[in-house]
């Protein structure tokens, strides 16, 4: 398995071929997989440029992976910042350089849109992608991250 194809914007067509693959990020991270309300917010995300984007890594025998950036606005940062709310690798796809380019990619894509900061969320203990997101420039936060769920 190599890196050869291209990432692309993914759009409203690629969304049976995006589906199983945000169904198995969702396994991975212990998320809980609502598909009925998965698929109009991922709808949404495809055709309202303002929310972020998705890209697709396409290597011409079908989707090797994808990247999910949604933008926010922080005064920290002075202006648009966003999150890599979700990056995943076909497992017979991974250690092959994709994961690198679809970060690339994804950083590419945010400064074209004036993003001044990206943020990410990745398990202590999963050491590949801490490695990944490490090489890419990602450094640990001193604060701590917390969450609360208003809707689902």
């Amino acid at each position: 398995m190599t890196t050869e194809g291209h990432i692309r914007r993914a759009a409203t067509a690629d969304i049976p071929a995006l589906l199983p693959m945000l169904r198995d990020f969702a396994a991975a991270e212990r998320i809980p997989w609502h598909e009925a309300a998965v698929t109009p917010a991922l709808t949404r995300l495809l055709e309202d440029t303002t929310l972020g984007f998705v890209l697709l890594a396409d290597a011409g025998d079908g989707a090797q992976g994808y990247v999910v950036v949604t933008f926010g606005y922080d005064l920290e940062f002075a202006g648009r910042d966003a999150f890599v709310t979700e990056l995943f690798v076909q497992p017979a796809a991974r250690r092959v350089g994709w994961g690198d380019r679809l970060l690339r990619a994804a950083a590419g894509e945010a400064r074209r849109a004036e993003v001044r900061a990206l943020h990410l969320q990745v398990y202590a203990d999963n050491a590949p992608a801490l490695a990944l997101y490490r090489r890419q420039g990602f450094e640990p936060s001193p604060r701590l991250f917390l969450s609360k769920r208003l809707a689902l």
